[in-house]
């Protein structure tokens, strides 16, 4: 027999200013700073991994958004299309009989016949408390999945119950990111709440911090990075603001990111002290 869920007051507002904001997800900057936002106060942690598959269980698409530090090993150990952590506990559950989904794996070891055990020692290694998921059946544009890692509490009932409410919602923003990464939706079409480009090109110094901001890096950081002093990054991030149209470090990282400066770009070698 299910548990019953009853929400307070409180996560009833959550929930429904989740859904609200969902309805505006139509790019990658709004999507991320919903992620950031309303989910984070219903459902928090450290990363999210959004996975698309094709008729033939094969991956389509990988969103990973995270608003820590993640290096480029840990994110294709996590997200890698092909044999990431993500992907393989996605087909997992997808695969098993219904019921599985949601499931959820906390960092305490787990029994025997856990259906994600064996994923146990995985998800140590990686220093991920805990993990929640959920997907799509199978339908005609293919399933979708989501995977919250690190989450701080032990996921139970009631956090399924969220992101079983949320599932429409998060794989409708993940069908729209596919399609914009594609050219399909807005190709030519100055579309209402598209993200304004660049008053100029950015350079390739202001990409740099723009790429160290968005892991997390304070000012100092990313100028012994970079080999300049923290006060000429905050010049720099000044011309970025004005540069972007925006008025902070997280606008600054989410326009970034909409704009796909940052999509694409490895990161930018620390230079030798």
């Amino acid at each position: 027999m299910e548990q019953l869920v009853i929400l307070s007051k409180l996560e009833q507002e959550y929930l429904l200013g989740a859904i609200e904001a969902a309805l505006q997800v139509r790019e990658p900057r709004r999507f991320f700073l919903w992620t950031q936002g309303q989910l984070q106060a219903l459902l928090p942690h450290r990363i999210l991994v959004c996975l698309h598959f094709g008729p033939a269980g094969e991956v389509l698409h990988v969103e990973c958004v995270h608003g820590t530090v993640l290096g480029e090993a840990a994110l294709a150990r996590l997200a890698d299309p092909v044999d990431g952590l993500a992907v393989r506990l996605a087909r997992h559950c997808l695969g098993a009989a219904p019921g599985c989904a949601p499931a959820a794996l906390e960092a305490e070891p787990a029994a025997p016949r856990h259906p994600l055990a064996a994923f146990q020692p995985e998800l140590r290694a990686a220093r991920l408390d805990n993990v929640l998921l959920h997907g799509t059946e199978r339908l005609p544009g293919g399933a979708s999945c989501f995977a919250l890692f690190g989450m701080p509490h032990r996921p139970g009932p009631r956090q399924g119950y969220f992101l079983e409410l949320l599932l429409p919602h998060l794989h409708l923003a993940l069908m729209r990111l596919r399609a914009d990464a594609e050219g399909e939706a807005y190709a030519g079409v100055a579309a209402a709440g598209q993200p304004a480009r660049p008053r100029r090109q950015v350079s390739q110094r202001e990409l740099e911090i723009l790429h160290w901001v968005r892991e997390g890096k304070s000012n100092d950081e990313v100028g012994q990075i970079l080999g300049i002093s923290g006060y000429t990054v905050k010049n720099h991030l000044q011309r970025i603001y004005k540069t972007l149209g925006v008025s902070n470090r997280a606008q600054a990282v989410a326009h970034g990111i909409s704009l796909r400066l940052l999509a694409s770009a490895s990161a930018p070698p620390m230079r030798r002290q």
